[in-house]
């Protein structure tokens, strides 16, 4: 079953812009902003199933220079 979910994202100071483009240019990312906020961007990103999801945001998102840490909401 495809699953979307939200990921808002804290990044180091000066990176969310460099964070952000990044993020947009990957394949499973359908959308990415940078926001006001708690938080400094957040991505909307599917994916076949809840693993897919994981795999996105554990082994592509996590690798991206100036990310501090991020927040994963699943869409229910």
């Amino acid at each position: 079953m495809a699953t979307k979910a939200y990921i808002l994202l804290k990044t180091k100071v000066g990176s969310s812009r460099a964070v952000v483009d990044q993020l947009r240019g990957m394949e499973g990312v359908v959308e990415a902003d940078a926001v006001t906020g708690d938080y400094d961007a957040i991505a909307v990103v599917n994916g076949r199933d809840l693993n897919a999801v994981g795999d996105l945001v554990h082994n592509h998102i996590h690798a991206i220079d100036g990310i501090d840490r991020t927040m994963t909401c699943i869409s229910v």
